[in-house]
């Protein structure tokens, strides 16, 4: 069973930074690719960034530049280095792994607040 648990998400202030951190657990033959996803209040799930499993990144126009994801292979630890967050960063931050086989697992979603 694969489990992915977020966490690192709170409170921050506009201009200010974050680190979340997802840990992977289980039976994984292969990863296809992580993301980052994440959903707003009253707005729809939307892809943030993506990581390959040869380690190319992509992102979202809105968070190009200021959001940095990476992958600690070593200890299965998918992160989103986030600066300069601005309120409309605000969401439930949620991590997604697709293996080789296209079976897709998620994790719970940690809240980030950017806020005055």
């Amino acid at each position: 069973q694969v489990q992915l648990v977020e966490s690192g998400g709170g409170l921050v202030q506009p201009g200010g930074s974050l680190r979340l951190s997802c840990a992977v657990s289980g039976s994984i033959f292969s990863i296809n690719r992580m993301r980052w996803y994440r959903q707003g209040p009253g707005k729809q799930r939307e892809l943030v960034a993506t990581i390959t499993g040869g380690g190319s990144t992509s992102y979202a126009d809105s968070v190009k530049g200021r959001f940095t994801i990476s992958r600690d292979n070593a200890k299965n630890i998918l992160y989103l280095q986030m600066n300069n967050l601005k309120p409309e960063d605000t969401a439930v931050y949620y991590c997604n792994l697709m293996d080789t086989y296209y079976r897709n697992y998620w994790g719970q979603g940690t809240q980030v607040t950017v806020s005055s």
